[in-house]
């Protein structure tokens, strides 16, 4: 079952001309176990664990935090079914440590760098780093398609779908702010190379930045929730800077995409 969008995209929903999307999770997925009882259909691509046996690649380490470039789809934490993620593989490596150990999170089709801390403490002050926004990123994408401008900033703010989570929408009256400041690197055949710098770090922002006609009207290669199916997400957290919480020293960390 896939909804079919013809015509125009309306404001706060991203809607691209002749695309399929996914059933909506609020009034479709409800009833989609008893409409297909008794028919032979693939598993969900989402619920499978492609990730089990693969390395966790850890950039950066010292006694207090470390740094790895998560592998797009992984989760970063556990959602509601056994799959691996982040968290566990850390909380088997490090049963010592103390808090939640994931200082932010990453999509589960998003790949890059991740954060996270060996202690309450360290924790907590990397946390209220991001809270103050003073932790610098940098993502790359590639978008599907070309855009215009070479830089700039969009500022779309963002809430939740209630009836088809995670979808993200545009929303002047509920939505929270969102800022994402913008670079072109690269036009070639008839795709974007960008790099993203969030001020803001809101669920799917840069998806939706991309994707909605009020931001670059050109969603991210592979984003099958706000354009369409490829071979991956073409989403990568590249870069990150931040003070460190016990020696006070910057830490600057790169991990070039893949793509």
């Amino acid at each position: 079952m896939a909804e079919f969008w013809w015509g125009r995209s309306p404001k706060a929903e991203i809607r691209h001309h002749g695309y399929f999307y996914p059933a909506c999770k609020g009034k479709c997925e409800p009833i989609l176990k008893h409409m297909l009882q008794g028919l032979e259909v693939e598993d969900n691509p989402l619920s499978k664990d492609h990730h089990r046996e693969t390395h966790l690649e850890i950039v950066y380490e010292d006694d207090w935090l470390l740094i790895v470039n998560k592998s797009e789809g992984m989760l970063s934490v556990p959602g509601k079914t056994d799959m691996d993620s982040v968290y566990q593989r850390l909380k088997k490596r490090y049963p010592e440590a103390t808090g939640p150990l994931i200082v932010h999170r990453l999509d589960m089709a998003t790949s890059g760098l991740l954060l996270a801390a060996k202690t309450k403490e360290v924790h907590q002050n990397l946390q209220a780093q991001f809270k103050n926004r003073t932790i610098k990123k940098r993502y790359i994408a590639i978008l599907d398609g070309l855009i215009t401008t070479n830089k700039g900033t969009i500022s779309l703010p963002l809430c939740l779908d209630p009836q088809d989570r995670p979808r993200q929408i545009v929303s002047e009256e509920y939505g929270k702010p969102a800022i994402t400041n913008y670079q072109v690197l690269e036009r070639k055949q008839n795709k974007t190379r960008i790099a993203f710098y969030p001020f803001t770090g809101r669920t799917h922002q840069l998806r939706v930045h991309a994707a909605h006609p009020q931001g670059l009207n050109t969603p991210i290669l592979g984003d099958e929730l706000y354009d369409k199916k490829a071979d991956r997400l073409h989403l990568h957290a590249e870069y990150l800077e931040f003070r460190h919480p016990v020696s006070g020293k910057t830490i600057r960390i790169e991990k070039k995409a893949e793509f």
